[in-house]
This record gives structure tokens, C-alpha cells and sequence, in this order.
């Protein structure tokens, strides 16, 4: 394919409209914020703002087609999302998955969800179960959902509003919804069990083309009406197709947003759901054990502003100040979810040092998943944390004798999402630049100290 592929990248935090060219350049991107929409006389829950989405992608891909000429477009987004849908549009509206009024379902839903050994999808908080968002909106809102021809995972909805063809996909299906069996390739007895299987649609792969814009669509957007859309993938795991279209496995990317998902490719480790460790499905329907937690949220919360550029000076002197992040910083899963997040020591007050310690925090959460995981092959960082080179030169420090490489992109799940529409040709493998670890004296000490403090 000569022509460009539009992504639509919706994370968690951010909106992204991008273009890449034939050869995978980036060549135009627009952004904003994302966040949901608080509960009110219209919707008692938290709610996803697909409206608000729709508005700056449509006019992100109206400003992209009038300089380029647009062949596809490419989908991904975060997970634990999906909404029902008639022929229309939503019967609901999708349910943003922090909303902690699901909470009221939980020992009904906690009844009939499979076992871990099934989906490898830990119980998480609140909404991050998918199954657990489906089982609620029909059990609480029993007349919309009766109206309800499908149920569309996240990158699959948006692909419906741009083409109107329904599918389903592995990627979404595997992100720890419970509705999913990994190593099984078909849904769980969950779906059977509530009778859900008929609002999945056909199967198909990220990388199929579901066909061409909708009229509508083309003369909203100014897009050829040739325009193919693409099914879509799980943002995590779009960031992963890069690696696997030019990489032998195993290897591990660890991908870092509003989350840090540690995929061991390839890897065999032993999976602990109270560790929030699963297994994720890559495009081609294989299992991919990970590790993860909110660590871009996380480090927001820990640096209290904007990030300061730090020095590996400025990381060995926390280490020396004997200054510790102990987590977790977030409620949503992760090793130690149910903690509260505390410093211990006295805590920096400049720019410099809560991104220090921010930084050093993030890496050591990584490292203990790596090791926890028994992740294989190099570490690869993509994502949010490989813009600058704090992150990975502290995790290369805190794995000796492992072999540590950045992306040369931060845009690792749109780049993936773009290759999907050049699946099964020959590609270069992404460029990466090796990380030499930072020289940080006492860290070998600081971790073990850090590991004493946060075992039960």
C-alpha cells in the first residue's frame, strides 16, 4: 500500500489523530485530552465522552485529508471499554471503567465469573473486567439492553461508526475482560453461561479491512470513498506489532502510558493474578503473559506538576537521601493494589527530585514484574517513558546483565496500529537505541531496602 493510513488513537489520557506515510514516517498528528463524563440526570454512571472523541476525530481526519491522500485507517484504543449498540448507535452509554458504583454488582458478578486458570483475567477493581461492565449495564438497565443487537469492543465501535460492519476481535477480547479464553481462542463459559454469545459478532483479525468509510463519513471528512477502516487493536497490543512483524521471539516490550504493561513475548513465566499478572493476546491470537501497573499515573501523582529533566546525579541522590516511594499511588490494580501510596524520608520539594523520585519509583515497579514475570530476551521501552532517557537508564541499572533498548518513538501503539495495514509484507524492524545503565552508587542496597519495605 503507497498511500497514507490515518490512526485514530484513543488512549485513556489523550486523543491522538495521526498520519503515517508508506513507509511508516509520521508526517501529521493532532491531539487533546480524553476523560469521561461525570454521572447525571441522563446517565447514572460514569461515562465514556465518545461524543466529545467523535468531534475531534472527524475533524482530525478532515484536516489530515486535505494534504494527504488517505488509503486506511487504523484503530486503537484503551481497554476494559465496549458499548452496546443497536442499528443506530448506543443502546448505553459505555461505562468509563473507574467508575466505583460497579462495585454494587460485585459478589453477584464475582458468582459467575470463570476462574483465572480459564481467562488468565485477574478480579480487578471496578470496571477493568469488561464482563464485569456487561454484566452490570444488563442487570441494571435491563430495557435498553434488551434492545441491544451487539456488544463492540472499543476499536471495533469505532470502526463500526466509520464503516457500519460489526466484528469482534482477539486483542479486545483478551485484555483481562473475562470474556475470553487465551489459550482456548474462544469465549468463556462466561458468555455462555449469561447468554452473550449472540451479541458478539464475527470474529476478525486487527488487521482485516472491514471496508470503505461510509458515505456519510467521506463527505464529513473530505476522505476518498474508497477509504478502507481496518478492525482495530487493543492500544497495548498494537504497540507490540512493530516487534512482532521484524522480531524472532521471546522478547519483552514493556509499553508505558497512563499504564505500564510489561509483554513478555514468547515468555513461559507463571502467572499470579493477585500480582494483577494475566495474559494479554497479541494479533495473531497468541497469549502474551504480562505484568503491569498504572505507572504513568502513578508518576503524575508523584511529581505533583509538570516533569522536570533529570540527571542520573539527581536519581543517586535520592538513593543516598534514603528517600523511598513505597506504592501504590493508584487504586486500579497492579502488585500491590489496596495499599496506600506513602514516602518515606523526607520528601524532595524540587521539580528535580519528584521527578527523581517518580522515576525511580516507576523503574523499580518495573524491574519487580520483570523479575516476577521471569520476562525473556532484551527489554524493550516504548511508549511515554522512552521520550526521555531517565526511565530506562534506572531500569537498566536495576537489571544488570540484561540487555535495555528504547524505541526511537513515543508512538508506539499508533505505529502499530499504521502497520497493520501493511500486515504480511516486509518491514523494517523499529529502531531502538541501546540504554547504557546509569551509574547510580548504593542502588543495589536502595532496592533490596525498597523490596523489605513493600512485602507484606
Amino acid at each position: 500500500m503507497d498511500g497514507c493510513v490515518a490512526v485514530l488513537d484513543i488512549g485513556k489520557t489523550n486523543l491522538k489523530v495521526l498520519a503515517f506515510d508508506g513507509q511508516g514516517r509520521l508526517i501529521a498528528e493532532r491531539s487533546q485530552p480524553n476523560g469521561p463524563l461525570p454521572p447525571d440526570s441522563d446517565c447514572p454512571y460514569l461515562r465514556l465522552d465518545t461524543e466529545g472523541a467523535w468531534s475531534f476525530l472527524r475533524d482530525g481526519l478532515r484536516e489530515i485529508a486535505k494534504s494527504v491522500r488517505v488509503e486506511a485507517i487504523s484503530i486503537s484504543t484503551h481497554g476494559a471499554a465496549g458499548v452496546l449498540v443497536d442499528d443506530n448507535g448506543a443502546v448505553l452509554p459505555p461505562m468509563d471503567y473507574e467508575w466505583e458504583g460497579l462495585d454494587a454488582e460485585a459478589d453477584a458478578y464475582a458468582a459467575v465469573r470463570p476462574q483465572f486458570a480459564e481467562t488468565c483475567s485477574p478480579y480487578l477493581p471496578h470496571g477493568l473486567n469488561l464482563g464485569r461492565q456487561v454484566f452490570f449495564l444488563i442487570r441494571r438497565h435491563p430495557a435498553e439492553a434488551a434492545r441491544a443487537r451487539a456488544f463492540l469492543t472499543y476499536p471495533q465501535y469505532w470502526a463500526w461508526r466509520l464503516s457500519g460492519v460489526m466484528a469482534s476481535e482477539a486483542t479486545s477480547l483478551g485484555a483481562h475482560t473475562d470474556l475470553w479464553r487465551p489459550y482456548g481462542a474462544d469465549f468463556s463459559s462466561l458468555v455462555d453461561r449469561m447468554d452473550w454469545r449472540r451479541l458478539f459478532p464475527p470474529m476478525r483479525r486487527a488487521w482485516e479491512k472491514l471496508g470503505p468509510v461510509k458515505a456519510e463519513i467521506a463527505a464529513a471528512t473530505g476522505l476518498r470513498p474508497d477509504t478502507q477502516v481496518l478492525c482495530g487493536a487493543h492500544d497495548s497490543n498494537a504497540a507490540l506489532v512493530p516487534y512482532l512483524v521484524a522480531r524472532a521471539d521471546p522478547f519483552t516490550v514493556i509499553s508505558t502510558g497512563t499504564w505500564v504493561i510489561i509483554m513478555a513475548v514468547g515468555g513461559r513465566g507463571a502467572l499470579d493474578p493477585e500480582a494483577d499478572m494475566l495474559a494479554n493476546v497479541d494479533v495473531r491470537g497468541e497469549p502474551v503473559p504480562c505484568a503491569r501497573f498504572m505507572g504513568g499515573r502513578e508518576f503524575a501523582t508523584l511529581i505533583g506538576a509538570k516533569p522536570a529533566p533529570v540527571e542520573a546525579a539527581d536519581v543517586a541522590a535520592i538513593v543516598a537521601a534514603g528517600v523511598f516511594a513505597l506504592p501504590a499511588f493508584s487504586d486500579q490494580g497492579g502488585p500491590f493494589a489496596g495499599r496506600a501510596g506513602r514516602i518515606e524520608g523526607p520528601a524532595p520539594t524540587s521539580p528535580q527530585g519528584r521527578t527523581a523520585l517518580a522515576t525511580l519509583y516507576c523503574a523499580l515497579m518495573t524491574a519487580h514484574l520483570v523479575d516476577r514475570l521471569q520476562a525473556p530476551g532484551e527489554l524493550i521501552v516504548e511508549g511515554g517513558f522512552a521520550r526521555t532517557p531517565a526511565f530506562a537508564g534506572v531500569l537498566a541499572a536495576l537489571t544488570p546483565g540484561r540487555r535495555v533498548a528504547a524505541s526511537a518513538s513515543a508512538s508506539g501503539a499508533a505505529e502499530g496500529a499504521a502497520l497493520l495495514a501493511h500486515w504480511g509484507e516486509t518491514v523494517a524492524a523499529p529502531k531502538t537505541r541501546p540504554v547504557d545503565a546509569w551509574p547510580i552508587a548504593g542502588l543495589k542496597e536502595y532496592r533490596a531496602r525498597w523490596f523489605e519495605l513493600v512485602r507484606p
